[in-house]
């Protein structure tokens, strides 16, 4: 460090300590000298004055230095969301996996590879095993297999839902580690299973983890990976990724949004449409491939819309209602949401309680509001200040349960169109006889 030209600058900000450039500067020369907590102080000291991208990042490269990786994560979070600006991205992704997040890690990972296919960090690569290529030739090499995956989370990594693993656990898990009892019965080990229920109430989550139980390959996709607006393309995508699937034994495959792909064909006046469908009911039945060992979940919001063909046998034949969680399991949820972050004297019983109706998202909507509000208490020492129960429960006043618009609509299908009973499950927990 070049001493003179940093005495030169100290003396110049006691004269213009508004000058935020000069300050700037100066942090950046202690970052460079690994003075960090010198570089710290400067660089809080300009985002108490302006709220700019690149004294963040200063700041979360200072907090990362200083192994302050919880301090780290929560300011990239922000710096990263809809950027592609890949410094940002790789400290972020650093962070994560010091805080083994490999998950979290290796989503970001795969945007910083999505931005540039020749981007290539060593460090990375020992953690991901991912087989970087820069040249891609089709669907399936760039798109099906990057989006295979095998989960860290398992059941014990859900938070309640107790009904929800007891279904799975029939129709997914039994079969396959009793594979020669049911073959005895002519029953196939896969199918499908339709998740229902208000938004973020955990539907991908216990997909991925249903896929970590049984230690099977993951394949999370939305509409969007599969919808083309090249006629034809669609199908070869959905086909594509079903025999990735089949390559990969035994895999899930799970599809968010299924009701966009699976909507009613009555409904659906353009040819293209219809044979899309069409050929993800065929994909299904395996008609000219083995499935056997293939388990299809789908999560709608709307199941109401989809075609009745979807719930034919050996299709979607079975129908789980994905509710709010409820006491229980929202204890449990903030419990596994508050781990590895400074708490201190958290009721659990306490934040359950007052978190009536909130789904799994609101409940981590409120702890990020919660966070937010420490991190700017903690920008002014940099010492992480702990969450505590109040903390929370002043967040819960700030946003309302997302739950009560989903079950204003699902109400009047499940009371008006449901002959078939299929949405009995929602009157049960709303306590209305039909």
């Amino acid at each position: 460090m070049d001493n003179s030209l940093l005495e030169s600058l100290l003396k110049a900000l006691e004269f213009s300590p508004e000058n935020n450039e000069l300050r700037f500067q100066i942090a950046k020369i202690y970052l460079n000298s690994f003075n960090y907590t010198e570089a710290e102080k400067h660089l809080i000291s300009l985002l108490d004055k302006a709220n700019k991208k690149e004294y963040k990042y200063l700041l979360a490269k200072c907090y990362y230095n200083q192994e302050k990786y919880n301090l780290t994560e929560v300011i990239l979070e922000e710096l990263t969301e809809n950027s592609n600006d890949i410094d940002h991205l790789e400290l972020y992704c650093s962070a994560l996996l010091k805080l083994e997040n490999h998950a979290e890690a290796l989503s970001i990972y795969q945007t910083i590879l999505e931005i540039d296919n020749r981007y290539y960090n060593p460090d990375f690569e020992s953690v991901f095993k991912l087989a970087v290529t820069s040249e891609v030739d089709d669907f399936i090499d760039e798109d099906a297999l990057s989006m295979l995956k095998k989960p860290d989370v398992n059941f014990s990594d859900v938070g309640g839902m107790e009904n929800v693993k007891e279904e799975i656990d029939l129709k997914i898990i039994k079969p396959l580690l009793h594979k020669d009892l049911y073959k005895a019965y002519g029953k196939k080990i896969g199918g499908g299973i339709l998740l229902y229920g208000p938004p973020g109430c955990g539907k991908t989550h216990i997909a991925r983890a249903t896929a970590g139980e049984i230690d099977a390959n993951f394949i999370n996709i939305g509409i969007n990976d599969i919808l083309d607006m090249w006629l034809g393309n669609s199908e070869k995508n959905l086909h594509e990724i079903f025999e990735t699937a089949r390559e990969n034994k035994p895999c899930v495959i799970f599809i968010d949004e299924i009701d966009a792909l699976g909507a009613n064909r009555n409904d659906i006046n353009k040819t293209a449409g219809r044979t899309v469908i069409n050929q993800f009911l065929s994909e299904l039945d395996g008609i000219d491939s083995d499935n056997d060992g293939i388990l299809v979940l789908g999560a709608t919001n709307a199941p109401w819309y989809i075609d009745p063909a979807f719930r034919r046998p050996g299709r979607f034949d079975r129908i789980i209602f994905v509710a709010p969680p409820d006491e229980k399991a929202r204890e449990s949820i903030f419990k596994i949401q508050l781990e590895g972050k400074p708490t201190e004297d958290i009721d659990l019983k306490q934040l359950a309680k007052k978190s009536k109706e909130y789904s799994g998202a609101d409940i981590s909507s409120s702890i990020d509001i919660a966070i937010e509000q420490k991190l700017l208490e903690s920008f002014k020492d940099g010492i992480p200040k702990p969450l505590k129960t109040k903390d929370i429960i002043k967040a819960f006043g700030k946003m309302k349960p997302s739950t009560k618009e989903w079950f204003g609509s699902a109400k009047n299908y499940a009371l008006y169109s449901n002959d078939s009973g299929l949405y009995d499950d929602i009157l049960t927990y709303l306590k209305i006889k039909k």
